[in-house]
C-alpha cells in the first residue's frame, strides 16, 4: 500500500539521524559502529553538509517532476520499475523532462538506504537505488543488524569499498542534514504519502505511467 507519513515523521529534529540509526537504544545495542566524534561536533556546526537533490535530465527541460519517495515502501518499488524506467527512456533522456528524486523517511531502514544510495555521488546514485529498490524485499527485515549487513552488501556489489562504507554509514552530521532536508522539504509541498509528485508545481499522488504521459504531453503542449 501507499506509505503515509505520520505526525512523528514530519515532527523529526535534526538529531533523529542519530535516533532513527541506532533506534534511540543504548550504544552497547547500536546496530552499526559508533558515530565519529568529529562528525558529532561537524553536525552542530554552521558548516553541516548541504543535501543536493538528486536529479536526471536536461536543465532547461520543460517539464519538472519531483518525486517524494521510500526505499521501504513497496509502492516506490513499483513505480522505480513500472513508471521511472520508461519515463527515463521517453522524457528524461530526450530532454523533455527534469527529474529530481527527493527521499522521504519512514524509519530508520529507509534512512540508512538513502545514506547507502548518497555514498556513491550524485554520479552512482540512482544506479544503486535502482539495486536497493530492486531487492526491497530481500534486505528488509526484521533485525536491524541483518539490515545494516543487507545494504553494505548491496553497497559492495555497487563497487562501493570497505572503508567508504563505514564512513557514509557512521556520518552523523550528513544523517541529521538528510533528516533536516526531509523535514523542510515534505512539509514545504505538503507531502503526505508516498509516491508522491509534483509535476511543474502540480502534487499528483501515485499514478501509473500512462496516467503520468498524458499529463507530461499536456505540459509539452502548453509550449
Amino acid at each position: 500500500m501507499v506509505k503515509k507519513l505520520g505526525l512523528a515523521a514530519l515532527a523529526l529534529t535534526t538529531v533523529a539521524g542519530f535516533a532513527l540509526w541506532n533506534g534511540g537504544r543504548e550504544p552497547a545495542q547500536t546496530l552499526l559502529p559508533p558515530m565519529a566524534a568529529s562528525a558529532q561536533e561537524a553536525g552542530s556546526s554552521e558548516t553541516a553538509p548541504v543535501i543536493e537533490d538528486m536529479v536526471m535530465g536536461a536543465e532547461d527541460a520543460p517539464v519538472t517532476i519531483v518525486e517524494y519517495s521510500s526505499f521501504t515502501c513497496p509502492h516506490c518499488a513499483t513505480f522505480e520499475k513500472e513508471v521511472l524506467t520508461p519515463l527515463k527512456r521517453d522524457y528524461i533522456d530526450t530532454g523533455k523532462v527534469r527529474f529530481v528524486y527527493r527521499e522521504v523517511y519512514f524509519d530508520r531502514y529507509g534512512l540508512w538506504a538513502a545514506m547507502v544510495a548518497r555514498c556513491g555521488g550524485e554520479m552512482r546514485y540512482f544506479g544503486i537505488a535502482d539495486l536497493i529498490f530492486d531487492q526491497q524485499q530481500e534486505w528488509v527485515t526484521n533485525d536491524p543488524a541483518q539490515v545494516a549487513e543487507n545494504l553494505r552488501r548491496i553497497g559492495k556489489t555497487a563497487g562501493l569499498d570497505d572503508a567508504a562504507l563505514d564512513a557514509c554509514m557512521n556520518d552523523q552530521a550528513k544523517a541529521e542534514a538528510m533528516v533536516a532536508a526531509f523535514q523542510k522539504n515534505t512539509q514545504a509541498d505538503d507531502i503526505t504519502a508516498t509516491p508522491s509528485l509534483i509535476i511543474n508545481g502540480t502534487k499528483h499522488s501515485n499514478m501509473g505511467y500512462d496516467e503520468l504521459r498524458k499529463i507530461i504531453e499536456a505540459e509539452l503542449a502548453k509550449g
